[in-house]
């Protein structure tokens, strides 16, 4: 699977299973943005916690932000856009 360009983090260590979930989790949201946790877990197939792990680790880098009261709804914010149309 090739790994969304998104996916790659600035300050984090960058291994095949990490950069697998968040490109799963970055196409989802580009699909449909505004899905909860919940949401995406059903979408990519992978477990409520790693979901929650890559969203905070995304969101620290500034390329989704979550909104609204809990449960949360998440998209990718306009960094997170502008640096998809980079490549």
């Amino acid at each position: 699977m090739p790994y969304h360009p998104r996916a790659w983090l600035a300050h984090k260590r960058n291994v095949k299973p990490g950069l697998n979930a968040r490109t799963k989790i970055i196409m989802a949201l580009e699909e449909e943005p505004g899905l909860t946790i919940a949401q995406l877990s059903e979408r990519t197939g992978l477990s409520y916690s790693a979901i929650r792990h890559h969203l905070a680790s995304l969101e620290r880098e500034g390329i989704v932000a979550r909104s609204g009261r809990r449960p949360f709804k998440w998209a990718l914010t306009g960094l997170g856009q502008a640096r998809l149309t980079e490549f």
